[in-house]
């Protein structure tokens, strides 16, 4: 019981940084605006790999052969590989382009779209809570979609991806370093391909020998890395469910960063969908509390 406690104190403690660490990350994306989000993804992905490789290989000396025993599970990778793709390259386009209030929207979805695949596919069943705080959900979207007048296509892509992404790594139960390691490698040739491509025909921003623009570029591998290593960390600790509730945090901190920093538009349909969404959240955080506690007093009986 105590091994327990300690495993899923650990899982919160990862899932906290984690979350705390991709609530700063437009700081950084805006920081590289310049660049065409696809170099800046195909930047990040070549340099996580890297990152990866070393830590992985070098600093903790291991094989990928003794985590991955089947080809399912390479195959698996591939999939959360392009799930992962495709989920950083939109956040990177929507942040330096004005959608940071958006892209928060997406992930305040996340955390409900992660409850209800833990139900269709982990078969961990919805109280009545969660199905209250999913259906706020749905209908702070279809109002956004009404009354703005445009389908919020960038929030869902990202908060499907990603719980998708979630599920996934938590159903393939395969440690979080190797995990991304291969997610990277299977992602690397097109990435460092199109950065060869870009560098030949002088098109990169590596060709401007900017030294900042550099540095930026290749750090993109650390702090996109250590994140994920800390999320595939929390997976293997936690519920899902726990884990989609830690995502509050990195949706406020980008809420707060498009609004009040970078002065994008929070409209009356904003309010609405957002207060929807928020309500639908503290009804489920409320659940959480009430079942954490009646838990730790069913144990201390």
């Amino acid at each position: 019981m105590q091994t327990q406690h300690s495993e899923y104190g650990k899982g919160l403690f990862f899932g906290v940084i984690c979350y705390l660490t991709w609530g700063l990350f437009p700081l950084y994306w805006k920081m590289l605006d310049h660049v065409s989000a696809v170099e800046i993804l195909c930047h990040r992905i070549v340099w996580s790999c890297v990152f990866m490789v070393v830590f992985f290989l070098g600093i903790r000396k291991l094989r990928l052969k003794q985590y991955l025993t089947s080809a399912k599970q390479y195959w698996g990778l591939l999939f959360t590989g392009c799930l992962m793709t495709l989920n950083w390259g939109l956040y990177i386009w929507a942040i330096n382009n004005s959608y940071i209030v958006e892209s928060s929207l997406g992930y305040y979805i996340n955390p409900l779209f992660s409850i209800l695949f833990a139900n269709l596919f982990l078969k961990e069943k919805l109280n009545k809570a969660q199905k209250i705080a999913i259906f706020f959900a749905l209908v702070g979207v279809v109002y956004f979609t009404v009354d703005y007048g445009r389908f919020p296509i960038i929030s869902l892509v990202l908060a499907t991806s990603f719980a998708i992404y979630g599920l996934m790594k938590k159903k393939m139960k395969i440690d979080a370093t190797a995990a991304l390691t291969v997610e990277t490698l299977w992602m690397m040739p097109v990435a460092l391909g199109y950065v060869v491509y870009l560098v030949w025909t002088d098109g990169s921003a590596l060709n401007t020998l900017h030294i900042p623009t550099i540095l930026l570029l290749v750090g993109a591998g650390v702090v996109t890395a250590l994140p994920l290593l800390w999320f595939g960390k929390a997976a293997e600790r936690i519920p899902l469910s726990t884990l989609g509730f830690l995502q509050y945090f990195s949706p406020t901190l980008q809420l707060l960063l498009g609004v009040l920093l970078y002065g994008e538009q929070f409209t009356n349909s904003h309010i609405v969908c957002f207060s929807c969404i928020w309500l639908g959240l503290i009804i489920y955080s409320v659940d959480i509390v009430r079942t954490v506690r009646k838990k730790k007093i069913t144990s201390s009986n």
